[in-house]
C-alpha cells in the first residue's frame, strides 16, 4: 500500500499553496504600489525657497566686482596711453580671469615644470578656483558667478517676457550644436598640449603675451562692423533661445562641465516624496528631464537650483550628497547643500585661492613699468608670435 504526500495547502483543503517566490513577488509589488500611493500625497514645503534670490545676489556681486576690475584696468591702460603724470593706477590682476587660454597655458606650465609662470599667474589661479568649484559643486560657476552666464540668463528671460516663451531647438539639431563647444575646447587643448614648456614660456613672455589683456580690451574699444554684427546675432539668439552661448559655444563651460562629473553633489530626486508634477523639468534652463531621473549627472547641469525652486514638495528635490538608504524623515539630514551653503562654499573657494596666490607672491604680473609704457600704447600693433 503506497502513501503519497498530499501537500495540503492552507486551511487543510489539500491544494498546494503559491510558491514562495510568487509570494515574495506579490508582497514586493504591494509594497511598491503602497509607496506609489503614499508618494502622491502632496507635503508642501515648510519654508519658501530662496535659492534664486540668493543666486541673483551672488551673480550681482560678482558682476559688480568684474565691472570694478574692468574700470580699474581701463584707467590703468589710459594712463599709459596718454602719458599721465604721477603714479599710474595699479593694474588689477583680477582682469586675468578673462584670459582663460593664458590660464590653461600657465596651468600646463606649472604641471610640467613645477613653477608658476611670471606672466599672468592670476589667470591660472582663477582657473584653478573655478575648476575646484566644479569638482565640488557641479558647474556652479556658470550659474552663480560667470558674468557672461548672468548676461545670458538676463537675455533669455527678457525674450520670455517679450514673446511669452523661448524657442527650443529640436533634438536632432540640439545635440550636434552642443558638441560645438567641445570642438572648440578640443582645439585649444590640442594646441596647448602640443606646446613645450619652453614654448609656453616664450609665448607668455612675448610682447603679445604680455599685453594679451590690453588687446582684449582694445577688441571691444575698436570693434569693427563685423564684430558688431556677430555680437548682435549672438545677442538675438540669446534672447530667443535659453543660454544660447553657454549651451552651444562656450569652451570654458565645456571644460567645467566635464570636470563637474567628479562632483559628489548633484540634483537628486526623492522618488517617495515626488508627486510627478513635472514642474522641475519645465523650470530647468538646460532642458534636463529632472523629474525622470533619480540624480542629474549631466554636464549641462549648472546647479542653478531652478528646478529645486520650482518643486512644491518638501524634500522631493535637493542639491545634495546621496541620501541615507533607509526611507526615513531624516534621510537627507546633513546631506543637502542649500543655497546659503553653496554661496558660502563659492566664496570660500574663490577667496581662498586668491588669498593663497597673494600670500605666496604669485598673484601679480610683476613687469617693469617701462615695458608697459612701451607696449600698452601700441598694443594694437603687436601681432601673435605665430603670425
Amino acid at each position: 500500500m503506497s502513501t503519497q504526500s498530499s501537500g495540503a495547502g492552507p486551511g487543510g483543503t489539500g491544494e498546494a499553496g503559491p510558491p514562495a517566490a510568487e509570494t515574495a513577488t506579490h508582497i514586493a509589488r504591494v509594497i511598491r504600489e503602497h509607496a506609489v500611493r503614499e508618494k502622491k500625497k502632496l507635503v508642501r514645503r515648510a519654508a519658501p525657497d530662496r535659492s534664486q534670490r540668493i543666486r541673483r545676489i551672488a551673480q550681482g556681486l560678482f558682476a559688480a566686482l568684474n565691472v570694478w576690475i574692468g574700470l580699474q584696468f581701463y584707467l590703468w591702460v589710459r594712463w599709459f596711453e596718454i602719458g599721465g603724470p604721477g603714479t599710474p593706477f595699479a593694474r588689477p590682476s583680477g582682469v586675468e580671469g578673462w584670459l582663460p587660454i593664458a590660464g590653461l597655458m600657465n596651468l600646463k606650465y606649472l604641471l610640467v615644470t613645477g613653477r608658476v609662470a611670471a606672466i599672468h599667474p592670476a589667470a591660472m589661479f582663477l582657473l584653478v578656483a573655478f575648476l575646484l568649484i566644479s569638482v565640488l559643486l557641479k558647474k556652479a560657476f556658470c550659474a552663480w558667478l560667470c558674468p557672461v552666464g548672468t548676461l545670458s540668463e538676463f537675455l533669455w528671460k527678457l525674450g520670455r517676457r517679450l514673446f511669452g516663451r523661448n524657442l527650443r531647438m529640436p533634438r536632432w539639431l540640439d545635440l550636434p550644436l552642443r558638441g560645438l563647444k567641445y570642438v572648440l575646447l578640443g582645439f585649444f587643448a590640442f594646441v596647448i598640449t602640443a606646446m613645450s614648456a619652453a614654448g609656453l614660456a616664450a609665448f607668455m613672455s612675448s610682447p603679445y603675451g604680455m599685453v594679451a589683456d590690453v588687446k582684449m580690451l582694445d577688441f571691444f574699444r575698436t570693434i569693427g562692423a563685423t564684430g558688431i554684427v556677430v555680437l548682435l546675432v549672438l545677442g538675438a539668439l540669446s534672447v530667443a533661445i535659453q543660454n544660447f552661448w553657454c549651451r552651444y559655444l562656450c569652451p570654458y563651460g565645456a571644460l567645467l562641465g566635464l570636470v563637474s562629473l567628479l562632483s559628489p553633489f548633484k540634483i537628486r530626486r526623492d522618488e517617495v516624496a515626488c508627486i510627478d508634477c513635472g514642474k522641475c523639468a519645465k523650470a530647468c534652463p538646460a532642458n534636463l528631464k529632472v523629474g525622470q531621473r533619480m540624480q542629474i549627472r549631466s554636464v549641462e547641469c549648472s546647479a542653478c537650483m531652478a528646478c529645486v525652486a520650482a518643486c512644491p514638495v518638501e524634500n522631493a528635490l535637493q542639491f545634495a550628497l546621496p541620501p541615507r538608504p533607509a526611507i526615513t524623515a531624516g534621510r537627507w539630514r546633513g546631506r543637502v547643500a542649500g543655497p546659503r551653503t553653496v554661496a558660502a562654499a563659492l566664496a570660500c573657494i574663490f577667496l581662498g585661492v586668491v588669498l593663497f596666490a597673494r600670500m605666496t607672491g604669485h598673484w601679480r604680473t610683476n613687469l617693469p613699468q617701462e615695458i608697459y609704457a612701451r607696449l600698452v600704447p601700441h598694443a594694437n600693433e603687436v601681432t601673435h608670435p605665430g603670425m
